[in-house]
């Protein structure tokens, strides 16, 4: 045997380790480091019940406790993988990160009147079933709403789990001849649930199909495998997913307990495969609200070949407000990023505004004050500085006649569509001058006077 293959063995043990052969011998069924890797075993012992995770754990709830968690398991299902079981630190459980992501609470069945089942109004914004066109030139496309492990901060809980909302092969194709009819479309996101849930040979048709269309341009896939079911990265899938560059990855790592062994090798699997690979982590209360969790979260993800690219304010959706914290927390975590690690390693904070407004980041303040021709700025040691304007500049009336302009635009499929919004104010192709809500009752008097 090479030194290849024994160092190969030896790695194979480690992150075999000895929790995990627990819970692998309690699950029966042939224990072994190679159904242990196996993902579709893990999918096969997902733990769904109380009684399961109280087996395989050795944590126990007292009755009345049980009753609650049977409550709230019958609204948002249970399912935990048992590689992402096995991390849980049961001597501290209630404190733990994974137990708190993966387990449940019964304060899950608490509704705040501010929460909505579908807080984004992702499905107001859905030409057809599974596509939400909320920005021009995007869409996100649900092709799976199976994950292997149902976080408890999901903000589709409406959908995760439920058997009606699994998409047919003919919805599918809708979803695909949606994008295939709307030729501004260059960016397609697959969600869910989890896009590799699918089989292997659906998700090479999925791409197959949405790689042919002309005009779209990059197609991204969101996935949580790499944290909670590393082992679906398989060799086979990754020789699918390079058929069809330029393809990019975001997962979702939370914590820097999730950086495991295993998950590092799946990272290095789908880096190596060349996707620019990026991560999403929503900050929640008592699991990731501390500037030193979120540093060194940040610093592994890099470490890792993975870029931070948001930190979401945690969403409004039905039975979480046990995980929000104020907006004011997520500031003093960027507060902590900006000027005290690298450019690269900080995500965006954004808020997914209610309603369907999108992301809208939130930052620290950096612009104290400014003038015809200074700007006053502070950096993140408190220094603060100015910025001098220029004397001489000549703003160019923009009148998007692109065919007549000086600068440079001999560029390919020139974009000449309308500003719309904050773009449509500050541009000179139109005379608006302000943007007013429907229902302003202002305007709505001015209309009842000179009528």
């Amino acid at each position: 045997m090479s030194y290849i293959c024994l160092y190969r063995n030896y790695f194979d043990n480690m992150i075999y380790n000895s929790v995990q052969k627990e819970i692998a011998n309690k699950i029966g069924d042939e224990p072994s480091l190679s159904n242990w890797k196996n993902w579709k075993w893990q999918i096969k012992h997902s733990i769904k019940t109380l009684d399961q995770f109280e087996f395989l754990t050795g944590i126990q709830f007292d009755e009345k406790e049980r009753e609650k968690l049977i409550m709230t398991f019958a609204k948002f299902p249970l399912s935990i993988t048992p590689y992402y079981l096995s991390l849980i630190h049961k001597k501290n459980y209630m404190n733990d990160p994974v137990f708190k992501q993966s387990f449940g609470s019964s304060e899950e069945l608490i509704t705040k009147k501010a929460e909505f089942a579908d807080p984004l109004s992702e499905d107001k914004d859905s030409p057809v079933k599974g596509i939400t066109h909320r920005y021009p030139d995007r869409v996100l496309f649900h092709v799976s709403n199976l994950c292997s492990m149902y976080c408890r901060h999901c903000t589709r809980k409406r959908k995760v789990g439920d058997v009606d909302f699994i998409p047919s092969k003919r919805q599918l194709l809708e979803g695909i001849l949606y994008i295939k009819n709307t030729p501004q479309i260059r960016d397609v996101l697959l969600s869910g649930g989890d896009p590799f849930m699918l089989p292997d040979d659906m998700i090479d048709w999925l791409l197959s199909q949405i790689s042919k269309i002309p005009h779209v341009e990059v197609i991204r896939i969101g996935t949580r495998m790499p944290v909670v079911l590393p082992y679906r990265i398989t060799d086979n899938l990754i020789s699918i997913l390079k058929k069809y560059q330029p393809l990019w990855i975001n997962t979702h790592f939370n914590h820097p307990n999730e950086i495991t062994a295993s998950s590092k090798e799946a990272l290095a699997k789908l880096a190596d495969g060349g996707f620019p690979l990026g991560n999403q982590s929503v900050l929640l209360a008592d699991v990731n609200d501390c500037p030193r969790i979120m540093k060194s979260l940040v610093h592994k993800l890099v470490q890792n070949r993975v870029r931070p690219y948001y930190l979401y304010q945690c969403d409004l959706s039905e039975g979480l407000s046990h995980f929000r914290t104020p907006i004011g927390k997520g500031i003093e975590i960027m507060e902590s990023l900006i000027g005290h690690t690298s450019g690269f390693a900080r995500p965006t904070y954004v808020i997914d505004a209610p309603g369907g407004g999108g992301k809208i980041p939130v930052m620290p303040n950096y612009i104290i004050s400014w003038s015809t021709n200074k700007v006053v700025l502070r950096n993140y040691e408190g220094v603060i500085t100015t910025y001098k304007e220029p004397d001489s500049y000549e703003p160019k009336n923009c009148d998007r006649n692109c065919e007549n302009c000086n600068l440079e635009l001999n560029l390919d499929e020139i974009d000449e569509s309308a500003a719309i919004g904050i773009e449509k104010l500050l541009s000179n192709d139109n005379d608006t001058i302000s943007l007013i809500p429907e229902d302003n009752e202002r305007i709505q008097r001015r209309n009842e006077y000179t009528s």
